[in-house]
Formats: C-alpha cells, structure tokens, sequence
C-alpha cells in the first residue's frame, strides 16, 4: 500500500534509533492504529516465515495465504481480530502477560463462541474459570481431541467401525489409492477417497462385463488370456523373422546376414561360459531365414526362444487353428486379427487396482452398502468440526495475546534490536570466535545467494558452516563482526555457536566478506601491511639463497668429481665488472643524496622548534594513515543492516544504520571480570631488546631538550655552559639603532 494514509488524529510517539525515527508502541490504541499509520514509517513490511525465532504455530495463523511470508496487511488483520475479542486492547501490551477468560468480550458472536469454547477447556482441563489459560493447554486439549476416533477433520481410519467389512474396505482403499493422515497422525480416507474408489470399481465392472456382449473378445474362451500372453512373448520375434524373410525373397543374397552372419558366431564362441539365453543369441533370428519360409516349429529354432515359442504352439496356435507344424504369415495375420478384440479390450481397462480381485468380489463390494456406510461415518466425523475450529480460533486468540505485540516490535518497529536487554526475531543467537562474541547472527539457506544481496551492506560478514556432535542436523549462519580488526578471520578458523535455546554448535568459517571493522583497524592497517610487503620479500629473498647456495654446492660437487679426472688448474678469479661497479656507486649516490635531504628537511624542522617537530610527526602519521582512515569512516558511517535481511527475505523500509556505539554493541571485545587479579609475569614470554626501549627514551629527552632549549632554560639551569642563551625582545643595539635610523629619516 503506497498511498499516504490521512490523518487519523491519533497522537504518535517515536524513538530514534540506528539513525531513524520508529514508532513506539505503548497501548493497545497504538496497535489499532496501525492500519492508519504511513507504512512508509514502518521499519519492515515483509518477513520470512523461515529462519527466525519465533512461535511457527502463530506465524502459520499470521500468514493467511500460505506463501510462508508475513505481509504489512496480514499483521495488520490478525491486531483487528485480536483486539476485537478483547474487553480491553491494552491487554495485548507489554511482557509476560497472562490470559484469562475474563478478558474475552463476550458482547460479540465470535467472542460468546470463544467464552464458551475457553470455559469448556479449562474443564476438560480441571482448572477453575479463574485459573489463566496458555498456549500449551490449549495445545494438550487439541491432541486429546485429535486422538479421538471422530476429531472432525473429515478423515476416517480402520478404527472407526467395529464392523470387520468396513475395516477391510477402508484398509483395501488405503492400499489402492493412498491414504490421507488424520489428525491423529494415522492414514485415513476422506469423501474423495471413498468416491474415487467406487466409481473405479463402477467402470471395472462394466469394463469386466463387455465380453459377455461381445463374443468376439474372449476367441478362445475362459483360455483367451493365457493365449493372448503367449502371443504376446513372441509376437516381436516373429515379426522380425517374417520381415526378414521377405527381405530374402527380395534379394537371396542378403540371406546370410540376415540370418546374423559369421560376427556373431565367432562372439559366442570365445566365450568362456556359453549359455543359450545370452543376449548375442537373443538377439539372433527366431528360426533360420529363407525366402517365403514359413516359422517352423520343428528342431531349427533359436534355443533361446525354444520354450517361448513351444508354449505359444501349445496355447495359441494349436487351440485356434489346430495342431501345426509350421505357421505361415498368412496364418500369423490371421492369428492377430482374431485377437485385435482382446488386446483393444485390455488398453480399455479402467483401472488396475482391481486386477488381483475377483470380479465376483469387486461386484461385492459395489452391491454391499458399504460406501453409503462410509459417508456416513465421514459425515459424523465432519460433525464434530465446529468443535475443533473453536479449540482451533481458541488457540489463535491465546497465541495472537502472547505474541502479537513481540512480533509488532520486531516489524513496525526494531525495539527488540536495538534494546540491548533483548534479540530480534531474526537473531539466531551468538558466535565466540577471535576473543569477541557477535549478536548479529542470523540462520540463512544459500550461501550464495545471501552473500550477493548483503555485500552491499558494507559490513564485515562471516559464514560459517555449523554442526553439532550429537546430531546429524546442520545449519548455515551468517555473523558480523562490528568492533575488533579482522587480523585473525579467515575461511577454516572455528568457533562455536550458541542458538537461542542454548545449544551449542561447532562454527566454522566457509566465506567471509571483508570491509572496515573499526576506526582502530584502519589507523595500524598501513603499517601492518608495510610489515607484511616486507616479511613477504625476506621471505622470497630467503626462499631464493636457498635455492641458489643448493644449486651452488651441486654444481662444485660436479666440478670437484670433473677436476679429479682432468687434473687441471683451478680458473682464473673473475674480476668484477667495470659496469657492475659504476652501478654500484650510483646507487650509493643515490641513497646518499636522499639521507641528505631527509636530514636537511629534520634539521631545518628541529630549528623550527618542539612544536614543530611534534606537527611534523603527527603529519607522517596522517599522511600513512589519513587515506586508510577517510575510507574506513565514510564505510563505517554507511554500514546497513538492511542488505543483510533482504538477503535473507526481509523486506526491509529503512535505513538501519549500524554505526560505531551500535556496532560495539552487537560485537563484544574480550575484557576482564571487574575486580580481576592479573599476574603479568609469564614465563614463556617472547625476550624483548632493550633497544626499542632505549631509542623511545633517547627520543624523549631529545624532545624535552629541545623543549627547554627553544626557551632558554637549558642555558639558564647550566649558568650558560649549555644550551642557546634566549634572546631578549630589545637588545643593547636597539636604542643605537633607532637614534641612527632617525637620523637618516631627518
């Protein structure tokens, strides 16, 4: 809904958080309102039914059209219906409220219904009228009537009829068609069910029933199906053989390859176990082939094919045209033109759950009244439905009481978010890693998916794959690290990850996304990474003298064993190249020049004075750190929490902004408990140079001393042994000067 909303005259409050303003929800008024509210205040208008943590029975009467997604309208829908049950909105505010029936408002219809419905329970229940009702008793009372043998959904099982005929029937129409689960959890069928049964078992019997009406169907009588199969377990291989042989009638000399050739032969007979119903005899003519040669049924028969072709003499041929030696193609036409009715008959069944059934059976069953039977205890479980729909409406009131106001904090507003005594719903829990502990985890399905949509979040994101060692159940999270430095985050390291209900998990890193994490991270990365540029080229430098002294001592151990065979003089010493030493004295001078003119710019600072000196050093320093600096604070001031859930399905409104205080909130630094005793002395302790120590000290006293000097004080405490004597604002010159200066003037 995109249109603005008039003013309704409902005075709204706000809170400014993540650098938006929210609505607050304070009363039950605030929640009616929301449908008058601009939605374009809303900081969400669209959730996920997966992936948070919240009641999935309240979100599943939430989502009103089963696409697993909360809309704006929906939650606005489910405060109207709420708050029209209630005697008083108000009780849908606040934490840890209790439900009494008192509260329903009885002066409407629905809410009589829910009264009445609310008062049985607590009977059924054995509680008093006064006692609170909850979620889990409506819940108990819900299974109780579910396992009822008539719960009112519609679906009957075995158990419903003592009457053995009508458990048969109901089993036999699971076993045919599938059964449906029942509230109870057993299988059962409905209404649909039954029809579809019956009417099958209609059309079996009038299919059944057309070879009493057409003769021509069953040729051979009660013994036309056992033919028609015999028929059929050859009939390939006899069109094969006929289309070969009129191939040879065509052209006599094709006859040898038709009949498969030499190739074959020689396959079967290097075989080292030899079987007549191996696939490359199977495969070869059914009899010999020749032109107008009729199929015979004497000795020349493929022996893979004998038995096939033996039973189908007995059962087709000899029944139906009389005992035969041979069967001609006329013959074989003729055969299949007497059995066309059947086999048509057979694509006609309707249905093939009945063909183990006799059909004296299947006429049984139409002609018993068991489907009227059926109906009707169908009927009397759907009679109890208005009784269960009451339980059900019960359950939606006492959960929508409990729920509704959390969820509004969590969609028209992030209060849970940024309420640092609380999580939001979409906040799976906690991941320890690194010495830190990140809040802003979030349980997601495709990695790759996420990452592409939260990328533009500028935030440093972790995934990480989680596992846990008494289950098979896995899950992927995403966590951001919003305070620290990034120095020890890479794809491998592990962690462990605590849910919302305490378990823990083993974490470990599959993909990160890398962006500033802090002020502090930016100001050291410069020199961290001058560091690592110069361990990386030491480290390359080594790893090449290794391999060149290696290669130096196997080329002199080669020359020691040469030396040994051809006795000669060792080789003249090669004396250094002209070049290589003019090369050598440019670079010296080069580098001495650029000392020099270092020296000359320090010098010409230090004259400057101490303040001097310190403005130069704070300028080295913003100028290694300032850009590294800039960039961080322009990506940390933009660090949005809104790519991340719309990664994950949110349909986030505003611009949440995850900044510097926010972002030390969601990611705690490890810190010792108040009142901690911490021993320093550590017995493994890396052995540090006094040189650092002595040149930081020897630093100092040369800035105090140029401090005091700048001033006179060094000349001054050392009677002016030491130190430049401070210059007075008027010399002794001065007055000589001005009388001169005067004179001239004149």
């Amino acid at each position: 809904m995109s249109k603005n909303r008039k003013s309704s005259g409902h005075k709204w409050s706000f809170f400014r958080a993540g650098g938006f303003d929210q609505v607050m929800l304070e009363s039950g008024r605030d929640l009616l309102e929301l449908e008058k509210l601009d939605q374009k205040l809303w900081v969400a208008l669209a959730c996920p039914v997966d992936n948070v943590h919240f009641d999935t029975k309240t979100l599943s009467f939430l989502d009103s059209n089963g696409d697993r997604r909360i809309r704006a309208m929906e939650l606005i829908s489910a405060v109207k219906w709420v708050a029209a049950q209630l005697k008083n909105p108000d009780d849908l505010i606040g934490e840890n409220r209790t439900f009494n029936i008192d509260q329903i408002n009885r002066e409407t219809e629905e809410g009589s219904k829910l009264y009445d419905s609310a008062k049985n329970a607590l009977v059924t229940l054995g509680k008093k009228e006064s006692d609170p009702l909850t979620v889990a008793d409506v819940e108990s009372l819900e299974l109780e009537m579910a396992k009822k043998t008539f719960n009112g959904d519609g679906i009957i099982t075995s158990e419903v009829s003592e009457e053995d005929a009508v458990k048969k029937i109901i089993t036999q129409i699971i076993e045919s068609s599938g059964g449906i689960d029942d509230r109870s959890g057993k299988p059962g069928i409905n209404t649909e069910k039954v029809e579809s049964f019956f009417d099958q078992a209609q059309k079996y019997l009038a299919w059944a029933g057309e070879p009493e009406n057409d003769k021509t169907i069953m040729v051979l009588g009660d013994e036309t199906s056992k033919a028609a199969q015999a028929v059929m377990a050859v009939k390939e291989k006899i069109e094969d053989y006929f289309a070969r042989c009129a191939i040879a009638i065509f052209d006599q000399r094709a006859t040898v390859a038709l009949n498969g050739g030499d190739k074959p032969f020689e396959q079967i007979s290097n075989k080292d176990s030899l079987s007549v119903n191996c696939a490359e005899i199977s495969r070869l003519p059914i009899s010999p082939v020749g032109p107008q040669k009729p199929l015979s049924f004497a000795g020349d028969v493929n022996p893979a094919w004998a038995a096939d072709l033996k039973t189908f003499k007995a059962e087709a041929v000899d029944k139906l045209l009389g005992p035969q030696e041979v069967l001609t193609e006329d013959q074989w036409r003729g055969m299949l033109a007497r059995f066309a009715p059947f086999f048509s008959w057979q694509e006609r069944k309707p249905t093939k759950i009945f063909d183990s059934t006799e059909v004296a059976a299947v006429r049984d069953i139409t002609d018993s009244g068991l489907k009227e039977k059926l109906i009707t205890l169908i009927d009397q479980d759907k009679a109890l439905a208005p009784a269960f729909e009451s339980v059900k409406s019960l359950e939606k009131l006492v959960r929508f009481h409990r729920d509704i106001y959390s969820l509004c904090n969590n969609f028209v507003n992030f209060k849970d978010l940024y309420n640092r005594e609380s999580s939001a719903i979409f906040m799976a829990g906690s991941l320890f890693l690194d010495q830190r502990t990140c809040r802003l985890c979030m349980k997601i399905d495709d990695i790759a998916k996420h990452s592409a949509m939260a990328a533009m979040a500028g935030t440093f994101l972790v995934y990480c794959e989680c596992k846990r060692h008494d289950s098979p159940e896995k899950m992927i999270i995403v966590a951001a690290f919003t305070n620290g430095d990034s120095e020890n985050l890479m794809v491998g390291r592990n962690g462990v990850f605590y849910d919302r209900l305490g378990r823990d998990w083993d974490a470990t890193i599959v993909k990160i996304i890398e962006n500033p994490i802090s002020l502090r991270q930016a100001f050291w990365l410069p020199y961290k990474n001058f560091v690592r540029m110069i361990e990386s080229q030491v480290a390359k430098r080594a790893s090449a003298a290794e391999a060149q002294t290696t290669a130096k001592m196997q080329q002199g151990a080669e020359v020691t064993a040469m030396a040994d065979k051809a006795n000669a003089a060792p080789p003249p010493q090669k004396k250094m190249d002209i070049g290589t030493v003019a090369a050598i004295g440019v670079a010296a001078g080069a580098i001495g020049t650029f000392a020099a003119t270092l020296l000359g710019y320090a010098s010409g600072i230090v004259k400057l004075g101490p303040l001097a000196v310190i403005g130069a050093l704070l300028a080295v320093l913003l100028l290694i750190s300032g850009p590294s600096l800039i960039l961080a604070y322009i990506k940390l001031r933009k660090r949005n929490l809104g790519p991340i859930l719309d990664a994950s399905g949110w349909a986030v409104n505003a611009k949440a902004l995850i900044n510097v205080p926010f972002g030390t909130a969601l990611t705690a630094v490890a810190v010792l408990p108040p009142g901690s005793h911490r021993d320093r002395t550590d017995p493994y302790a890396q052995k540090k140079s006094p040189l650092p120590r002595l040149l930081l000290l020897a630093l100092l006293i040369y800035v105090a001393f140029l401090t005091l000097n700048h001033f006179g004080l060094v000349n001054e405490w050392t009677d002016g042994k030491f130190g430049t004597k401070k210059e007075s604002s008027i010399s002794a010159e001065t007055p000589a000067k001005i009388a001169e200066t005067v004179k001239e003037d004149n």
